[in-house]
């Protein structure tokens, strides 16, 4: 009989573990997907902006330095998302934000910006994007709080450890740059 018992209490804690890893694969991949989204997102949005630069640059609405400044940022914040460096990611982010809302500016001032339906369609899309982007990062954000507190929590500490998983980092932007880019509203349609 007590060997029975000592069976069962195996099989049960055996059934508990897998039951506790199972649940952290599936968070793994939510966060793993989560990011993706926002990946998908990201590239979108790199594309349109190339195309904005190109826009501006056909019409000379920029100075040529911010363009510049732009698509190196760009570039580097392109490097970050392949690393998956979500705590460089943050960071540049806000200084792409930033650098959009001046090219923003300084078109709108531009006479030939009201005449070009590219550039308003490219405003518009961007718009989106931005408003996408803020709502996946939410989603990721959610997923990894999740993924991290059952990680922290006993007994699933130990079944997180000996499997190797690991907390994952948030998607954080400088306080500053949370809020939407500075869109002309007179463009939105």
């Amino acid at each position: 009989m007590p060997l029975i018992l000592f069976i069962a209490a195996c099989l049960v804690v055996f059934f508990y573990g897998v039951t506790l890893y199972n649940g952290l694969v599936r968070l793994r991949h939510e966060v793993s997907q989560s990011w993706a989204d926002i990946d998908t997102l990201l590239a979108q949005r790199h594309e349109a902006l190339a195309q904005l630069v190109d826009t501006c640059t056909r019409h000379s609405l920029c100075a040529p330095a911010t363009l510049n400044q732009l698509m190196e940022t760009r570039a580097i914040l392109s490097e970050a998302v392949r690393a998956a460096n979500v705590g460089r990611m943050g960071e540049l982010e806000g200084q792409l934000r930033s650098l959009t809302s001046q090219l923003f500016a300084v078109a709108e001032a531009h006479p030939a910006h009201q005449t070009d339906a590219q550039l308003s369609h490219l405003v518009q899309y961007l718009r989106q994007l931005e408003d996408n982007i803020a709502d996946r990062r939410e989603r990721y954000n959610d997923a990894v709080n999740l993924n991290n507190v059952r990680i922290a929590q006993f007994p699933v500490v130990v079944v997180a450890s000996l499997f190797g998983f690991r907390p994952a980092q948030p998607l954080r932007f400088a306080q500053a740059e949370q809020h939407h880019i500075d869109v002309p509203a007179r463009h939105q349609r």
